[in-house]
């Protein structure tokens, strides 16, 4: 079936237009609330998230009025990490779990992603079903005048999810004389990150905390680091922390002003993990889009990488299929379920940050676990259309691939997210890497 609405991380589009109109945000709160409410005669209830973006108070209060009319309380929670949505909907057991947020764009656009009452993303078979009831009429089933559905609002969310992302961090240890930079992107985690951060004991240095609903990952955050690699030199840090709008990713700046991605975390905590006992399974979770170089470093510390598709939730999917607690992505998605049911930005910063401590040793120092086979990442932004289909590209791909042989390798996706084709290639050869991806992305260029 094809989708209409929902992406590889919920539904997201352009505020104001569609999928992210009012109504069919309305029009996903009925039918989602249909679809998870019960014939128990308990209260069936749902609790929503949101980030700073300023179409965020658009979007909330149609999900309410879609939620209430078929007899679903709501609990409101203000600005949280997507990870504390996911916590919160579990440890309230609440029916759905919803956080309003694009992640890493920018204010323009907004998203919608959805929990299960276990924390974790909806199956692709929910979102369908789902889907598939949004388009047709809804008010059937609809809740009488006295079962309508009430809404209240929270104010210890952000505490809870505090004291959560605390625990996650060894007992033993504490961030006394670390001097830390955190820069929240205009977030979610404007408040809970440097809050957790100083509670644990480090100086903190914050950035990227005072979102006006317009400023979201404005030359912040996890995809622009350059205002806490300024930040880390000025306040001489000994390591920098850029989240991203929803703060379910991290990237990682060292004392240097070196920028350590999620492979390079994946690695490093991994054989952290491996070292202590911790790994569930001999192995980790990672998409196709992890470099070659971390697959290889895990197999010197005899440890297995099994890929997925891009998405956080594949990774975790798999996670829970083959009983793994770490898995991520390179762009910094790091989900450890020992902790969490979904990426973490902060939650993964703690666990580099102990192994910093337990080392006593700098972060450029134990940062760089093993150097990245070349690879290359071009996005090619489309208007409409499959690109992909086309015959020229479908030479231009066969092509490519025939070059690189055994060489390398070649992974091209359409973004869940944005109107891109994403062509990415790795190899041991730099040119030949190179011109595999250029002469794809010329190929879909042509036809865009």
């Amino acid at each position: 079936m094809t989708r209409k609405y929902f992406g590889t991380d919920g539904i997201r589009g352009t505020a104001n237009t569609p999928p992210m109109t009012p109504e069919i945000a309305m029009r996903l709160g009925m039918a989602a609330g249909k679809y998870f409410r019960t014939t128990s005669p308990r209260r069936h209830s749902v609790v929503i998230g949101k980030d700073t973006r300023l179409s965020g108070y658009m979007i909330e209060p149609a999900l309410v009025a879609g939620f209430t009319s078929v007899g679903m309380d709501v609990t409101l929670f203000g600005p949280l990490p997507t990870p504390g949505v996911a916590m919160m909907t579990r440890s309230l057991r609440a029916d759905l779990g919803v956080m309003i947020s694009a992640s890493h764009n920018s204010f323009e656009d907004n998203g919608i992603k959805l929990f299960g009452p276990n924390g974790y993303k909806l199956s692709d078979e929910i979102e369908l079903e789902i889907e598939s009831r949004m388009d047709k009429a809804l008010d059937d089933k609809l809740a009488a005048p006295n079962e309508l559905g009430r809404t209240k609002r929270v104010d210890d969310a952000q505490a809870r999810y505090v004291e959560i992302v605390k625990a996650s961090f060894p007992r033993r240890m504490n961030l006394k004389g670390l001097r830390i930079c955190i820069d929240c992107a205009n977030g979610a985690a404007y408040k809970v990150a440097p809050a957790a951060l100083y509670e644990l004991g480090a100086e903190v240095f914050k950035i990227g905390v005072e979102p006006n609903g317009f400023n979201i990952n404005l030359e912040v955050g996890s995809t622009d680091t350059r205002a806490l690699k300024e930040a880390v030199q000025t306040y001489r840090a000994d390591i920098g922390i850029a989240l991203d709008g929803d703060a379910d990713r991290c990237i990682i700046i060292d004392e240097k002003g070196n920028e350590v991605d999620g492979d390079q975390l994946i690695g490093l905590i991994a054989g952290h993990w491996k070292a202590r006992g911790d790994l569930s399974q001999p192995g980790v979770v990672t998409t196709v889009m992890s470099n070659l170089g971390l697959e290889q470093h895990l197999q010197s510390l005899g440890l297995a990488l099994e890929r997925t598709k891009v998405g956080d939730r594949y990774v975790v999917e798999r996670m829970r299929e083959g009983g793994f607690n770490l898995g991520g992505e390179q762009s910094g998605h790091i989900v450890m379920s020992d902790y969490s049911t979904t990426g973490d930005g902060l939650m993964a910063a703690l666990q580099v940050l102990a192994v910093m401590v337990e080392k006593e040793k700098p972060l450029s120092e134990i940062a760089h676990v093993f150097d990245p086979v070349p690879q290359k990442l071009v996005n090619v932004r489309f208007k409409s259309g499959a690109p992909l289909e086309v015959e020229s590209v479908q030479a231009a791909i066969e092509a490519a691939e025939k070059k690189l042989g055994k060489k390398g390798r070649l992974v091209i996706r359409k973004s869940g997210t944005e109107p891109l084709i994403r062509v990415m290639a790795e190899a041991t050869d730099a040119k030949l890497m190179d011109a595999a991806v250029e002469s794809v992305a010329d190929a879909v260029r042509a036809v865009s």
